[in-house]
């Protein structure tokens, strides 16, 4: 830490006695002390609470972590039962759901407002992106109605 020799050591020692006198000497020297000890004390404990600090940041995070691995379990375990279940439960509890939509500053915009949906029968089916398993084609129609 502080790179002090004897000899300087030895001269700080000298400068002391001819400046404060061989009387006033241990009573400097015990307040000094006193002085190093109180600095040494509180160092110690702003550490330690340093310390504390950076091992209650850890906990919390494992904490949390172990909490959305055991969700993720009980969702894997009880299937979609089991992903309603915590659903409600994190509903019950004021926690945001993941699928949940976040509230904007934007004010909601009013049915009136919105431009009218085409009919349902014009809606296009969506298109398929893969192989789909469909069932057998339906049979053509020949126009006969006996």
């Amino acid at each position: 830490m502080l790179d002090i020799g004897w000899s300087e050591l030895l001269v700080i020692g000298v400068v002391a006695l001819i400046v404060v006198g061989p009387k006033d000497l241990p009573a400097m020297f015990r307040t000094v002390g006193q002085y190093v000890g109180k600095a040494r004390s509180m160092a110690r404990e702003f550490q330690r609470s340093m310390e504390d600090a950076a091992r209650q940041a850890e906990l919390d995070e494992v904490r949390k972590a172990a909490q959305s691995v055991q969700e993720v379990g009980r969702i894997a375990a009880g299937g979609i039962g089991g992903a309603a279940r915590v659903g409600a439960e994190r509903l019950a509890r004021g926690v945001a759901t993941p699928a949940a939509p976040a509230a904007t500053d934007a004010p909601a915009a009013s049915p009136a407002a919105a431009p009218a949906a085409p009919p349902a029968a014009a809606a296009e089916p969506p298109a398929a992106t893969g192989p789909v398993a469909r069932g057998p084609a339906p049979a053509p129609d020949t126009g006969d109605r006996s």
